[in-house]
């Protein structure tokens, strides 16, 4: 992972614009605490926010916070930038995780090369702080 005074050129990187159905997933990055939407009538996990669950259709979600932990799921090595604004981060790790919850999400794996990923490691959250917006990342744990 980069270090704070590499951060100037992350901050040029588009941030997420938190929605009124996103924005508690956004704030408990900001507090350093991962939540996810659980369905009251299935107790079905969902990922992404939404307004009603993606299991059973029932508009009664409340959110939860979970530990972050789970495994690599799958990965790529990107030597090329996946877009201009994240040149100068070759390779990028680019991961899927399967949380504990069942729920896969798309991340950035850090503190590991890219020799030592592998699908099915266990994984923990790291909070990444860009400008405005907290990000999640993984890494081994």
């Amino acid at each position: 992972m980069k270090n704070e005074s590499d951060n100037n050129a992350l901050y040029q990187r588009p941030q997420p614009r938190p929605t009124p159905t996103s924005e508690p997933f956004w704030a408990g990055l900001a507090a350093k605490q991962i939540r996810l939407q659980q369905c009251d009538d299935c107790a079905g996990w969902v990922y992404y926010p939404r307004s009603h669950c993606p299991h059973c259709l029932s508009p009664n979600l409340t959110w939860q916070d979970i530990s972050g932990e789970g495994t690599l799921y799958s990965y790529t090595v990107a030597q090329q930038p996946t877009a201009p604004q994240f040149a100068g981060e070759e390779p990028q790790l680019i991961g899927v995780v399967e949380l504990k919850e069942g729920v896969r999400l798309n991340t950035v794996m850090v503190n590991v090369s890219p020799e030592d990923l592998e699908v099915g490691m266990r994984v923990k959250p790291v909070f990444f702080q860009l400008a405005d917006t907290t990000l999640l990342y993984f890494e081994p744990s």
